[in-house]
């Protein structure tokens, strides 16, 4: 299999993607494996949980904007 074969696939999936109305978008995130990733991860989830836990009123706002949405289709 040759680069040219390999480039041929990859252009007729994304052109049959774009065909089916989808756009490629690409997105930089941070680094997994970058060190420190897992503790800055346990840090930012704890200090979400606790700020969940901190406002009483969080549950109903968030009910109230399921039910805006409705259904999906």
């Amino acid at each position: 299999m040759t680069d040219r074969s390999a480039a041929r696939r990859v252009r007729k999936h994304r052109d049959a993607r774009r065909a089916s109305g989808l756009r490629l978008v690409q997105l930089w995130v941070p680094d997994s494996r970058a060190p420190g990733f897992a503790e800055e991860c346990r840090r930012q989830t704890a200090s979400a949980a606790a700020s969940d836990r901190a406002d009483a009123d969080l549950g109903g706002f968030l009910d109230a904007a399921l039910e805006d949405f409705g259904t999906w289709e």
